[in-house]
Order: C-alpha cells, then sequence, then structure tokens
C-alpha cells in the first residue's frame, strides 16, 4: 500500500504569467508615486531591483536547510526551510522545532518573524 502524501497548496500571484510590474497596478503606482510611470527615478529603481535580487538569492540559499527564527515576544524556532509564496507572506518550513514540540510541516507568517539566519 502507497503511503498518502500531503500537498500544500501556496496561493497564486494575481498574474502567474506576468513577469514585473503592471503599470497599472496599485503596487506599481505606490513605488512609482509620480504622476507619470516613465519618470520613475532610475537609480532608485537599479537599487530596488539589486535588493531584489539579494534577497531571491538568499532564499533560494536557505532552500532545504536548517534555518533559525527570531520571532516576536523572543521565542526562537528553527526549521528546515521549504519555500515562501510569491508576495513573501509565509514561509513553508518542516520539522518545526518550538519551545512546546516538533511540527512536522507549517507556514510561518512573514510579519511574526523578526529575523531569520543559517549556515550558508
Amino acid at each position: 500500500m502507497k503511503t498518502p502524501v500531503s500537498v500544500l497548496r501556496l496561493p497564486r500571484g494575481p498574474e502567474p504569467n506576468s513577469r514585473g510590474f503592471d503599470p497599472s497596478s496599485p503596487r506599481f503606482i505606490a513605488l512609482c508615486s509620480s504622476s507619470s510611470s516613465s519618470s520613475c527615478d532610475e537609480e532608485e529603481q537599479r537599487l530596488r531591483s539589486e535588493l531584489r535580487q539579494r534577497f531571491l538569492w538568499t532564499l533560494s540559499l536557505m532552500t532545504d536547510r536548517s534555518v533559525r527564527f527570531d520571532m516576536h515576544e523572543r521565542v526562537r524556532v528553527r526549521a528546515r526551510f521549504g519555500a515562501s509564496d510569491i508576495d513573501v507572506l509565509r514561509f513553508q518550513v518542516s520539522d518545526l522545532e518550538t519551545p512546546l514540540g516538533v511540527q512536522r510541516e507549517a507556514l510561518l507568517r512573514s510579519q511574526d518573524v523578526v529575523a531569520c539566519s543559517f549556515e550558508p
């Protein structure tokens, strides 16, 4: 008899085939608050792009590694990092070690995480 496997379904992004910001989206308008979308400061855009690349690179390096999460109220947990949803609102982790015990699979809300660290 085969062992059933649970499926974790993370929420989909607003546009699964999108490769960038839609100029009419609220997020794009908030990031480029000027009246014309073409007048966004190129230097700021370059810096944002560089920071985003570094962040995504860090997430990819964390995959399948033991990560320590420092959370609010001085709670520290350790888990094996799995993935993040597209908006980085949740982290999927395995073998979550908490003060109350071990959870085999869990989702951590990113707004509850103060910091995270891992050994490269």
